[in-house]
């Protein structure tokens, strides 16, 4: 990274939330929630992935994935990426995440063999475990929309804990380049565990999309969900809205330069600020990153 720059928009304040302690190696956690009643109070509500990611789940699930779609003759994908606590930054293991989607062909499609029960996900679906670090990697084919259907290409995800008696869905994996993905689309959205948003990278004959999840975002009846006091702007995990930018600080200082446009993805760091700033605070920040990425230079 040769130059960080910052751009001036809302300062985020956001407390830490403690995650579960206590995880266990077990798949399936009989742990009640506490204080919820009934069914349709358990964390994220009633989820028809429930009746599914149990069948044909193997005994022993690795951090590393590779679907049976990885054999169709379309685009090669991998998504790879951490688990996180509710904080955002805690790394959370032995996390099931459970995956299907669709065939290059847009279809759920079955095959000889496939258990008659998960026939409506199809034999393109999988699981992966969270390693020590919260780390999770998924090789498949990148599916294709249903046909003659204006909903964007998706990868069905569902996430079990294990602390938590039940599992719960997240956002569907979507791609930020699908043109089935409208304006509208982005925003109906419910950022689940953090926005689904895949943004990819070709390297060769494969696109590769970093992507993390966070435990709790935005699920209902999750525990401990509890909203911190002073707080403003978006969640840890929420996808970035369009925004006018203005550079505090780097080459750029004083103008409203595209960072993306002129940087690309990996331009640097945004440093939101406040209607009524602390200028003298943010200067002591700015001060502090700007020798920080020199360092970085210089390593």
């Amino acid at each position: 990274m040769k130059h960080l720059h910052y751009i001036g928009i809302l300062l985020i304040f956001l407390n830490i939330i403690s995650g579960c302690n206590g995880q266990s190696n077990q798949s399936q956690s009989t742990t009640p929630l506490q204080g919820i009643g009934n069914e349709n109070k358990v964390a994220g509500g009633p989820s028809e992935n429930g009746d599914f990611m149990y069948i044909g789940m193997p005994a022993l699930i690795n951090s590393t994935d590779t679907s049976p779609g990885l054999k169709q003759k379309g685009q090669k994908l991998l998504i790879t990426g951490t688990i996180f606590k509710r904080d955002g930054r805690t790394p959370a293991p032995n996390v099931i995440l459970y995956y299907y989607h669709t065939d290059i062909n847009g279809l759920y499609a079955n095959k000889k063999g496939l258990d008659k029960r998960v026939a409506r996900h199809g034999y393109i679906r999988g699981w992966v475990k969270s390693d020590a670090n919260g780390k999770y990697s998924i090789y498949t084919v990148r599916p294709a929309p249903y046909p003659n259907s204006e909903i964007p290409a998706q990868i069905h995800p569902a996430i079990k804990e294990p602390c938590i008696s039940k599992e719960y869905y997240i956002d569907e994996f979507v791609f930020d380049d699908d043109k089935l993905l409208t304006t509208l689309k982005r925003k109906a959205l419910e950022n689940r565990g953090g926005s689904g948003i895949l943004r990819v990278v070709q390297q060769g004959d494969l696109q590769i999309a970093e992507h993390d999840i966070i435990l709790g975002l935005n699920i209902p009846n999750y525990p401990e969900n509890s909203k911190p006091g002073i707080q403003s702007g978006l969640e840890i995990g929420e996808d970035n809205p369009s925004f006018v930018p203005f550079h505090a600080w780097g080459p750029d200082r004083g103008t409203r330069a595209c960072p993306i446009c002129k940087y690309g993805r990996y331009h640097g760091i945004i440093y939101f600020v406040g209607n009524h700033p602390n200028w003298e605070d943010i200067n002591k920040w700015l001060v502090f990153l700007d020798q920080e990425a020199r360092k970085e230079v210089s390593t």
